[in-house]
C-alpha cells in the first residue's frame, strides 16, 4: 500500500513539473503538441491525441501522439468529431471504456486506421466551458484505463486548460501586435504615397508617380491608366509603364463597360483576373501573347466619381490579398483626386491667363492706344498749322515727339513687367491736371478742372491709377465721338469716397440703346471701377451732351 501511495505520489510530483512547463509554453501548436506527450507518459498509454473545437463541437485541431508519419498517411480522412469523440466533447466528465468496439457509441474508425480498444477521454475546461479533449487510447500493459489514471489525466487537463487559455491571449496579442505594425506599415505607406502625389503639379508626373508606386507594391512587370475623355463615355490610354509596351498600345481605346477596363469604370470597383487567357471579358490577345497571365484593375475615383482605370499585368501566378487590395485602392483614390486637382488648377491657370490678356487688352486700349491717338491728333494740328502759324505747329509736332517717347516709354514697361506707368511719379490731381492739359491742346476745346482736394495724396496707388484711367478713357471718347466744344472735370471727396464727374456738351447718346459691351471703352471704364469696388453712372441723351459720375472708395475693399 505503502509502494502504491509512494508510486501515486512520485506520478503527482513529476506531472507538477510537466505542468509548469506547460505554462511556460506560449506557442500554441507546440503547447497541443506536448500535453498530449505528457498525457501518454502519464497513463502510460500508446495512443493520445488532443482536439480543440469551436462552440459548435466542430474540430480545429487534432495532434495526436505515437502515430508514425506513415500511419497517419494512409488513413483515409482526419477525425470528424463523432462517436466517443462527440461524447467527450458533450460531456463536463470524464469518459473510460474498456473495449471500444463493445461500445454503443462507438462509430468505428477509418480504413488504415490502427487497432484500438480501451479508451480515455477527458474534456479540458476553461470557466466550465470545453476548450478541448484528451484522449487516450491503448494502455501499454493491455489492461484498461484505471480510476487513478482518469485521476491523473483529469489534473493534466486543469493544468492544460491553464497553458492553453494563456497560450491563446498570448496568441491573439501577437496576432494583434502584427495587425497593428502592418496597420502602421499601411498608414507610413499611405503617407509617403500622400506626400509624393499631392507634390506632383502636372498630370503627367501623378500618373507616372502612381503608377510607380503600385508596380513596385505588388511586383508586377507592367501597369497602365486609362482616363475617361470629356464626353463620359470613352476611356483612352494616358500612361503605361514596364514591359512589353508596344502591346499595350495596340488597343488604346474602351468604351465604358466593355472590356474589364470599361467593366472597371462602369461598376466603379475593382476587378481581379487571375487567367486572363479564360476571362471572355479581357479584348487584348497581343497581351495575352507577350505571356501576361493575370490582371488587376482599380477605379480612379474623386468625390466618388470614376475618372479613370488603373491596370496591373504580371507573367507569374500571383494573388492580390484583402490588405493589397485596400492599399492599391486608397492609392488610386489618392491618384484621382490628385489628377482632379491638377485639373482644376490647370483650368484656374488658363483662366487667370485669359483674365491677364483682358487686362493688358484694357490697360493697352486706355493708355497706349488713346496716347497714340493723341498724337495723331496733335500731328493732324500741326498738320494745318504749318502754313498759317509754323510756330504753333512746332510746338505741336515736339508735343507729339514727346508723346512718342513716352508711349515707348509705356510699351516698355508692358514688355518688361506688363504694368502701366502712366502716372509715373505724379499724384491723382498731376496725372488728372495733365490729361486735361493735353486734352485742351489737342482737341482746341474749352477744359477746365474744378475741386482740387489735398488729400488726393495719400490715396492707394490702385484707387488712382482706377481713376487716372477712366478719365482718360473718357476724354478720349469725347475727342473722338461727342464733337464737344467745352468739358467739365470735377474732382472732390467724401469721408468714404472719391467722387469724379466728367460732362460735356457735344452729341450724347441714347443711353438705353448703348450696351457697356458693345463701347470698349464704356466696358473698361465700368470693370475698372467695380474692381475697386466703386461705380459708374452715366447720364446722356442725344443732342444734350453726356455726364459721368465716377466713384469710388477711399480704401480698397477686404
Amino acid at each position: 500500500m505503502t509502494s502504491t501511495n509512494q508510486l501515486f505520489d512520485d506520478k503527482l510530483i513529476a506531472l507538477h513539473k510537466a505542468s509548469l512547463e506547460l505554462v511556460a509554453d506560449v506557442s500554441i501548436d507546440s503547447l497541443l503538441e506536448r500535453i498530449a506527450a505528457v498525457a501518454c507518459q502519464q497513463a502510460n498509454a500508446q495512443f493520445s491525441a488532443l482536439a480543440t473545437t469551436d462552440d459548435n463541437g466542430k474540430i480545429e485541431k487534432f495532434i495526436v501522439v505515437g502515430f508514425s508519419d506513415d500511419q497517419i498517411a494512409r488513413i483515409s480522412h482526419n477525425p470528424m468529431g463523432l462517436g466517443l469523440l462527440r461524447e467527450t466533447f458533450n460531456s463536463k466528465a470524464p469518459i473510460r471504456v474498456s473495449h471500444i468496439q463493445q461500445d454503443q457509441r462507438s462509430v468505428g474508425f477509418p480504413e488504415h486506421h490502427p487497432s484500438m480498444d480501451s479508451f480515455l477521454g477527458v474534456p479540458i475546461l476553461v470557466a466550465d466551458k470545453p476548450v478541448g479533449q484528451l484522449y487516450l487510447t491503448n494502455k501499454m500493459d493491455g489492461t484498461s484505463f484505471t480510476a487513478e489514471d482518469e485521476q491523473t489525466i483529469q489534473l493534466l487537463a486543469s493544468y492544460a486548460a491553464t497553458a492553453i487559455k494563456n497560450a491563446t491571449y498570448v496568441e491573439e496579442l501577437h496576432k494583434k501586435d502584427m495587425m497593428l505594425t502592418r496597420q502602421t506599415q499601411d498608414l507610413a505607406l499611405l503617407n509617403n504615397i500622400g506626400e509624393s502625389l499631392t507634390t506632383s503639379i502636372e498630370s503627367d508626373e501623378v500618373l507616372q508617380n502612381t503608377l510607380a508606386l503600385v508596380i513596385s507594391h505588388l511586383n508586377v512587370e507592367a501597369g497602365e491608366i486609362f482616363l475617361l475623355d470629356d464626353d463620359g463615355t470613352t476611356l483612352e490610354l494616358a500612361m503605361h509603364r514596364g514591359a512589353a509596351a508596344e502591346v499595350f498600345w495596340t488597343r488604346n481605346k474602351f468604351a465604358v463597360g466593355e472590356g474589364i477596363i470599361g467593366h472597371v469604370a462602369k461598376i466603379g470597383k475593382p476587378v481581379i483576373s487571375p487567367d486572363l487567357s479564360s476571362d471572355q471579358r479581357f479584348l487584348r490577345s497581343a497581351i495575352l501573347a507577350a505571356g501576361f497571365r493575370q490582371m488587376a484593375a482599380f477605379p480612379l475615383t474623386s468625390r466618388g466619381k470614376v475618372i479613370g482605370v488603373l491596370a496591373t499585368f504580371t507573367q507569374s501566378r500571383t494573388q492580390i490579398n484583402d490588405r493589397d487590395l485596400k492599399i492599391i485602392s486608397s492609392i488610386c483614390n489618392w491618384a484621382g483626386i490628385t489628377l482632379e486637382n491638377t485639373r482644376l488648377q490647370n483650368n484656374a491657370r488658363r483662366l487667370a491667363i485669359l483674365e491677364e490678356r483682358d487686362r493688358i487688352g484694357m490697360d493697352l486700349h486706355d493708355g497706349i492706344i488713346q496716347e497714340i491717338y493723341g498724337v495723331g491728333l496733335m500731328l493732324e494740328h500741326a498738320r494745318l498749322d504749318i502754313r498759317s502759324d509754323p510756330e504753333h505747329s512746332a510746338s505741336q509736332i515736339q508735343a507729339a515727339i514727346n508723346g512718342l517717347n513716352r508711349t515707348i516709354r509705356d510699351i516698355r514697361s508692358y514688355i518688361l513687367d506688363l504694368k502701366p506707368r502712366e502716372l509715373g511719379d505724379e499724384n491723382l490731381l498731376e496725372g488728372i491736371k495733365r490729361l486735361v492739359t493735353e486734352f485742351k491742346v489737342n482737341t482746341l476745346s474749352e477744359a477746365i478742372l474744378t475741386g482740387q482736394p489735398k488729400d488726393l495724396t495719400h490715396l492707394p496707388q490702385k484707387i488712382s491709377l482706377t481713376l487716372f484711367l477712366i478719365c482718360q478713357e473718357a476724354l478720349a471718347n469725347i475727342a473722338k465721338h461727342a464733337r464737344a466744344k467745352k468739358v467739365s472735370v470735377s474732382i472732390w471727396t467724401t469721408p468714404g469716397r472719391v467722387m469724379l464727374e466728367i460732362t460735356d456738351n457735344g452729341v450724347g447718346f441714347d443711353v438705353d440703346k448703348m450696351s457697356q459691351s458693345l463701347g470698349h471703352g464704356l466696358s473698361n471704364m465700368h470693370t475698372r471701377a467695380k474692381q475697386v469696388g466703386g461705380e459708374i453712372e452715366i447720364t446722356s441723351s442725344a443732342g444734350a451732351g453726356t455726364s459721368l459720375l465716377i466713384w469710388v472708395p477711399r480704401r480698397l475693399p477686404e
